[in-house]
């Protein structure tokens, strides 16, 4: 059996909000915190990672961010043609919530679960929430991992690809989706954001896209999600306080957020290692964690020592 299908699932509270957690245990490997990017619920970690961890002595905990997944929904709805506008012209964005709220939550799961330092894993929007996490609570955080992220402000000139930005556009209007259009949608995009060459239009991926689907409620928090990246202020000066030894992992070929990121973000964090994945894109398939799983590995370990 997979060591990922055993686990303890729960909701925390921060202020109101309800988060959903699970926390893959054992109880005395060494915590490490997983932070999931841009409408990505908890199930969409990859199997593969959470086994490797385990397998490592690790202790897997991750979570539902808020406003997807079993987590607190919020009411808003963003009118996203006013929004572009000022997204464009650089103009202040308001959104119901912040990044720092959501790191928020993070540091909460943490206090509930009684884990006092623990390893620190974002990817993409996670790995901005995770920059929070590790700059503004160091005592927290025993080792900070970042991948295919980014810390600077977000704008037209730093954006994702047209193909790319066009699919979040569509997400973001049409959260009453139906099953067939998600299907649809999420075969283009990770077509787009996967490795090259992956066949994606499986009977296991639509089997696993529909389970997503009936579990994520409904899509309207990925455009609330959105909205709170694109009002950020970026996060530039704040990564350089991170302590932590922080590994950054970006893929050569990125289409959501581009590999200079990564380079600035190398720049200004103090003791960062950067490692460029030649044949990875935006996600982390098996064949793309067996490039750096070492490497992770060792990281993770020397923090320990």
């Amino acid at each position: 059996m997979e060591l990922s299908q055993t686990y303890t699932e729960g909701f925390i509270d921060n202020k109101g909000v309800k988060i959903f957690y699970r926390d893959y245990g054992p109880d005395d490997g060494e915590p490490i915190l997983l932070v999931h990017g841009l409408g990505a619920q908890l199930v969409h970690w990859p199997p593969h990672l959470i086994d490797f961890l385990q397998a490592h002595d690790f202790r897997p905990v991750t979570y539902d961010n808020r406003d997807v997944g079993l987590s607190s929904r919020f009411n808003g709805e963003p009118s996203f043609a006013l929004d572009y506008v000022k997204y464009f012209l650089r103009l202040s964005i308001e959104s119901e919530y912040t990044i720092d709220d959501m790191a928020e939550d993070g540091i909460q799961l943490l206090e509930a679960l009684d884990i006092k330092q623990a390893h620190v894993l974002g990817t993409s929007m996670g790995g901005m929430i995770a920059q929070i996490i590790s700059a503004q609570y160091p005592e927290k955080v025993k080792s900070f991992t970042l991948i295919a992220s980014t810390a600077s402000t977000p704008s037209p000139w730093n954006a994702p690809s047209k193909a790319v930005r066009e699919l979040m556009m569509e997400r973001s209007k049409n959260p009453n989706a139906s099953i067939e259009e998600v299907l649809e949608r999420e075969i283009k995009i990770i077509e787009l954001i996967g490795m090259e060459g992956r066949v994606v239009d499986t009977p296991e991926f639509r089997e696993e896209t529909i389970r997503n689907f009936e579990r994520a409620q409904d899509g309207s928090g990925y455009a609330r999600q959105l909205l709170a990246i694109l009002a950020s202020k970026g996060r530039l000066d704040k990564i350089k306080k991170i302590k932590a030894p922080t590994l950054i992992i970006h893929g050569r070929h990125d289409p959501m957020i581009r590999l200079k990121n990564a380079y600035k973000m190398h720049k200004l964090i103090p003791h960062s290692q950067l490692e460029i994945v030649e044949s990875m894109r935006h996600l982390i398939e098996p064949e793309i964690l067996s490039q750096f799983e070492e490497l992770l590995l060792k990281h993770l370990r020397e923090a320990n020592s």
